[in-house]
């Protein structure tokens, strides 16, 4: 079969614009999440999120582009770019793809959209709404600027969101369709439609005097997670064409794995069916053993049922070979689509530095995730060759994804 390896990336995100910047934050322990900036949360009884920062679009795209895309559709693109920029590949039209992943596509144009209709005088709705809330329409516009005429994808499971596009990206390349892929995952949620509904699930931290501490994976004083928005891609190629284009390879995509729990639309399953099924699918894929990973980048979102779920499902698959395990959104919050790439960079990253990120305002773990090395707080030298990025989602969604040092 078919190797697959990573030739870029690119990442926007609560901790900054561009992988390095992003790295660097993410390993120094620096938190994203603040009070929010982009309209008045003071209604709200969730005020915080992990925003892009100070993000004026036109440092990064045209105008005409800026006027016709959401945000979430401006994430995915400039980290489009980053990536295809690094990978310095020459785009062969009809042998390149993209696959996006999103969770919720345009709903905050939506929500604000409707906002404003229900309040005007005069009823009207601009024509390039249609085109900014739909899902595929975020890498629809990446192809018409590139070119790209082959396979386009665009999967919305939740937040596997994105661990689902590297592996539908794969399964292209594998099926002989494409020679190259842009794996793409973006989200961008942030209105009081999307806040109000997941405060009333009691889904959210409610930290709001202390927004930078509110994200607190595994810890026994978590109390819910905290919206994140954001954007990540990948290049994805056969390694056979990026060896015969001289590319620099930054790793490998080993395996991959997505599974449903088949149980509730909310909550995991309490024995981890699905999440164990699917770390198994994705060694298997991989064709290693638990003991090859050396790191793990949960889920980890920092919900009860989730984490103590999560963790008892990786003692379950790894036993008494338990890697080192970490959950950037502790950094970052939940950056539902965009998540399972971003998460993915930080596994490559951790593969090439040798620096396993830490799990930030982990201070007392609860009991029921005992016995893991979630690296709290402070990241950790270590050698990793093989690592695995998480990401579970609402309708009990499953994504593993494997990545190695080529």
């Amino acid at each position: 079969m078919k190797k697959i390896v990573i030739t870029g990336m690119g990442a926007v995100t609560p901790l900054g614009i561009g992988v390095e910047t992003y790295w660097n934050n993410l390993i120094s322990g620096v938190s994203g999440i603040d009070t929010i900036k982009s309209f008045d949360p003071s209604e709200l009884a969730v005020q915080f999120a992990g925003e892009i920062k100070n993000f004026n679009p036109a440092d990064y795209l045209p105008k005409d582009l800026i006027r016709k895309t959401d945000a979430f559709m401006q994430y995915a693109y400039i980290a489009a770019v980053e990536a295809l920029k690094q990978s310095g590949v020459e785009i062969e039209p009809k042998r390149t793809g993209i696959v996006m992943g999103t969770a919720m596509s345009g709903i905050s144009t939506t929500a604000f959209t409707q906002d404003t209709l229900s309040s005007a005088s005069h009823k009207k709705v601009g024509p390039r709404f249609i085109p900014k809330i739909l899902g595929n329409i975020a890498a629809a516009n990446i192809a018409i600027d590139y070119n790209i005429q082959g396979p386009s994808l665009t999967v919305s499971t939740a937040c596997s969101s994105g661990g689902d596009a590297i592996g539908t990206a794969c399964m292209c390349i594998k099926a002989g369709r494409a020679d190259v892929m842009i794996a793409l995952g973006a989200e961008s949620t942030l209105c009081p439609l999307v806040i109000y509904s997941l405060a009333n699930a009691k889904a959210l931290s409610r930290r709001n005097d202390s927004p930078a501490t509110a994200s607190r994976p595994f810890d026994v004083t978590r109390d819910g997670f905290v919206i994140g928005e954001g954007g990540g891609a990948l290049i994805l190629e056969t390694e056979e064409h990026a060896l015969a284009r001289g590319a620099k390879i930054l790793g490998e995509v080993k395996g991959w794995g997505n599974t449903s729990d088949a149980y509730h639309v909310t909550a995991p399953h309490p024995e981890g069916r699905g999440a164990i099924e699917c770390m198994h699918q994705s060694l298997e894929d991989a064709g290693l053993k638990p003991e090859d990973i050396d790191y793990i980048n949960a889920h980890g979102t920092a919900t009860n049922k989730g984490d103590a779920v999560e963790a008892a499902s990786i003692k379950k698959v790894f036993k008494d070979h338990l890697p080192y395990v970490s959950s950037t959104k502790g950094a970052t919050g939940h950056m539902m689509g965009a998540g399972g790439i971003t998460e993915t960079i930080a596994c490559i990253k951790a593969i090439e530095t040798g620096i396993i990120p830490p799990t930030i305002n982990l201070h007392e773990v609860d009991p029921e995730c005992a016995g893991i090395d979630f690296v709290a707080n402070v990241a950790k030298k270590a050698e990793v060759k093989y690592a695995m990025s998480n990401a579970l989602g609402f309708g009990g969604q499953n994504s593993s994804i494997i990545v190695g040092k080529y």
